[in-house]
């Protein structure tokens, strides 16, 4: 009598997991532009990836990573000349960029005049971090769709770091419009972030290339402690205030206010007023926040109240950055 033969139970491959072949990567380009989230690996971690000019993708890609604090993304691209559009290179930067790039080094620098790039990738301030991934699936899709990628790592915030499809998969599931399998990721740690928007080289967090090697070729590095303000994500609270006052809570309005509101129901006296989200939708209102408040300080107003955001979701990071650009009231 035959022996019966051995079945595998392994677990179907979720269909938004393909592998990462030059069709996939060409539909990948097309629902990037579309304004979709696509996750794909690089050398050190899977990305998450939205388009950095939509400020939609943007604030999707932090709904879909969960409980935001409206971190700067790093963005993207395939090139230092593709680069230079939205950032300031000086020449320590283009020595590093020239040395370690492609690969797992991004540099914070200045925002470029007319950087394409969404003011909430860069969370409001003044500088926008940039890296030119070395893995060829990266390299290829970044080529493909021709726009800057805005690209945490493609997990829930907190959890640890994919490198694998199946990662993602697992922590994303269908938030995710397609998932590009390209195998495991070879570096398997996040990017070195090296800080050169000021006049002191700063190594805001190690990673695969060491300070030793990035002194060898730009000089002695500062090591980030925090004790100074840091310039790196969700640590600069100054840079989130506009100029003019901000207050939360709109039940007393106050001579010469403009308001920023949420939702159908706006109180009145108050002029000008940008809505976040007619709708209330919490996504909408975090594409627009850093927008509106540009807006209503440039619009010569008293003050700006603010009118109260759900502790929820996306609303956390909101109300996080609303406090923080508060503070000083």
């Amino acid at each position: 009598m035959a022996k019966p033969r051995k079945t595998s139970r392994a677990k179907d491959k979720p269909a938004n997991v393909v592998p990462a072949v030059d069709a996939a990567i060409l539909e990948a380009a097309d629902r990037l532009r579309d304004g979709a989230l696509v996750a794909f690996p690089t050398e050190t971690v899977y990305g998450l990836g939205g388009d950095a000019t939509d400020d939609r993708a943007v604030a999707a890609i932090f709904e879909a990573k969960g409980r935001p604090s409206f971190n700067p993304l790093i963005v993207h691209l395939p090139s230092l000349k593709k680069a230079e559009a939205g950032a300031a290179f000086d020449d320590r930067a283009r020595s590093a960029a020239a040395r370690f790039w492609p690969g797992p080094l991004t540099l914070v620098l200045p925002r470029a005049p007319d950087c394409p790039v969404s003011l909430l990738a860069s969370a409001g301030l003044d500088t926008i971090a940039v890296r030119v991934p070395g893995h060829p699936v990266a390299h290829a899709l970044l080529n493909a769709v021709d726009r800057p990628i805005a690209a945490p790592s493609a997990n829930r915030s907190g959890a640890v770091s994919p490198t694998r499809a199946a990662h993602v998969a697992e922590d994303l599931g269908d938030a995710v419009a397609l998932i590009l399998d390209g195998g495991a990721c070879p570096v398997g740690i996040e990017s070195t972030v090296l800080d050169l928007s000021g006049s002191s080289p700063t190594l805001l967090r190690p990673g695969a290339v060491t300070a030793e090697v990035i002194e060898a070729e730009i000089g002695a590095l500062k090591i980030d402690d925090g004790g100074e303000g840091v310039r790196a994500p969700g640590q600069l609270k100054s840079h989130y205030a506009p100029k003019t006052p901000l207050r939360l809570g709109c039940e007393d309005p106050r001579p010469g206010e403009a308001l920023l509101a949420l939702g159908p129901d706006v109180p009145p006296d108050f002029a000008p007023v940008l809505n976040l989200s007619e709708a209330g939708d919490l996504t909408e209102a975090a594409a627009n926040l850093f927008a509106h408040l540009h807006a209503l300080d440039a619009a010569g107003a008293a003050g700006i109240a603010t009118m109260p955001v759900p502790e929820e979701g996306l609303g956390r990071a909101i109300n996080d950055r609303l406090r923080r650009a508060a503070a000083h009231d």
